[in-house]
């Protein structure tokens, strides 16, 4: 795994009324600190990606659909520089992913119906400074195919 990614396996508590399944909690080692929380919706094959930050680190959890999400650690300094990490994180695999800062990410929703991803960033978003830096998800700067794999 790429160095400083984390994965929390989230537990979900069903009974006759639903269901519960908590994210992210401030007495968990996982936890840096709040920035905000935000939710986006990706339709069936939507790649969303690739970006990076300079200063936020990202904790994403899709709550309905799957995604494919993906990582790709080009730090210099990094002893796992060139890796990629993929995770097929959604309603039936719920788990959180944790992307340091400087970390490429993007995901694509391979779902047949829309699916919503939720982050709790470190940091509220910047609307005078993003930070946020995008790459075309479709371009060769990262070496991944979004495409499907089958086999």
């Amino acid at each position: 795994m790429i160095d400083g990614v984390k994965m929390k396996k989230l537990k979900i508590i069903p009974d006759e009324r639903g269901r519960l399944m908590e994210i992210l909690r401030t007495d968990e080692e996982i936890f840096i600190k709040f920035g905000q929380v935000y939710m986006t919706t990706l339709y069936p094959s939507v790649v969303k990606g690739w970006h990076y930050h300079k200063n936020q680190v990202d904790n994403f959890v899709c709550v309905k659909g799957m995604v494919k999400l993906v990582l790709y650690d080009s730090r210099e300094k990094s002893i796992t520089k060139g890796e990629l990490n993929e995770f097929f994180i959604g309603e039936h695999n719920p788990i959180l992913i944790q992307i340091p800062a400087y970390v490429f990410h993007g995901f694509k929703c391979i779902s047949e119906t829309e699916s919503i991803v939720i982050n709790c960033p470190t940091e509220a978003y910047d609307y005078t400074e993003p930070d946020e830096f995008r790459v075309d998800p479709h371009s060769n700067e990262i070496p991944y195919q979004w495409e499907r794999k089958d086999g």
